[in-house]
């Protein structure tokens, strides 16, 4: 089933993310944890493509997993720095044979080693949604980014941008996460106000190990208020208390997006169905139905 489908109804929905293993040995593992979180009944699971495509030969095979064995709706990741063209096109060929109809598309990080842009890869995920789109009746989600894109100095740049790439075939944006929820609402503002009126959901970051994601989130030039702050500051170095106050503070941020009219939210689960099986819980009776 096409997401696109799923998101312009009237239902709450709760996608979930889930990532390839890194090796081939922790592969087991991580299936164990994809099995477990589709077991929560997600409106949809998405698939990461690795840092650099690394975990890139285990997207397709793992979404297809959920698809056909678990029996809930995928999205495959895909990015292109990180590949040729010719092998861009090879996943999108073999996501088709699959019978996966929705892709992330996503230019994704440039690696060190290579010379980028250059003329056998996609500069810009604008130019890998138009090849996506020559390949297949695909439905096609994008990121975007409500505290703008770091590589672009001015917000205004960043939405033009964003448009373009909605304008080149998109049905759906995932933001990448936020901790203040006002950033996302007047993120909303500005770009409706500029005609782009996919379906958004936001993209929610449960914090479970505070060093970690303080380093994550200075790297991507997310905003910490100060409330979030002092819960990495309090509990950040015992890890039980850590998953506890994020559960919670992602808990909160949802309810208060589903509150002021958010019916799609997308969660970074990060292979931890406990983590995703608490938030859901914390949210039984207001997402039923």
């Amino acid at each position: 089933m096409k997401i696109i489908d799923k998101l312009n109804s009237d239902k709450i929905t709760i996608s979930l993310e889930v990532f390839p293993p890194k090796t081939s040995a922790s592969y087991d593992k991580v299936l164990k944890a994809v099995d477990e979180i589709a077991a929560l009944q997600p409106a949809f699971m998405s698939v990461t493509y690795g840092a650099g495509g690394g975990t890139s030969k285990n997207t397709v095979r793992i979404a297809s997993h959920i698809k056909d064995d678990l029996h809930v709706d995928s999205l495959a990741h895909l990015t292109c720095a990180s590949s040729t063209k010719e092998e861009v096109r090879s996943v999108i060929k073999e996501l088709k044979e699959n019978k996966i109809e929705n892709i992330l598309a996503l230019r994704g990080d440039i690696p060190e080693e290579i010379s980028f842009p250059s003329e056998d890869r996609f500069r810009y995920a604008s130019e890998l949604i138009q090849e996506i789109k020559k390949n297949g009746d695909f439905c096609i989600g994008a990121a975007c980014y409500p505290e703008g894109h770091v590589e672009n100095e001015h917000k205004e740049d960043d939405i033009r941008y964003l448009k373009e790439k909605v304008e080149c075939g998109v049905d759906f944006l995932t933001t990448q996460m936020f901790f203040d929820n006002s950033i996302h609402y007047n993120f909303l503002y500005r770009i409706r106000e500029k005609g782009i009126t996919v379906p958004v959901l936001p993209g929610i970051m449960p914090v479970t190990n505070g060093k970690q994601m303080k380093r994550i989130c200075q790297l991507s030039g997310t905003f910490l208020p100060a409330r979030f702050l002092a819960i990495v500051d309090k509990f950040g170095n015992n890890p039980a208390a850590m998953q506890q106050a994020g559960i919670v503070y992602a808990t909160d941020q949802i309810i208060d997006l589903i509150a002021n009219g958010i019916h799609n939210i997308h969660i970074y689960s990060m292979n931890k169905p406990e983590v995703a099986a608490a938030i859901l819980n914390n949210l039984s009776e207001i997402i039923k139905g």
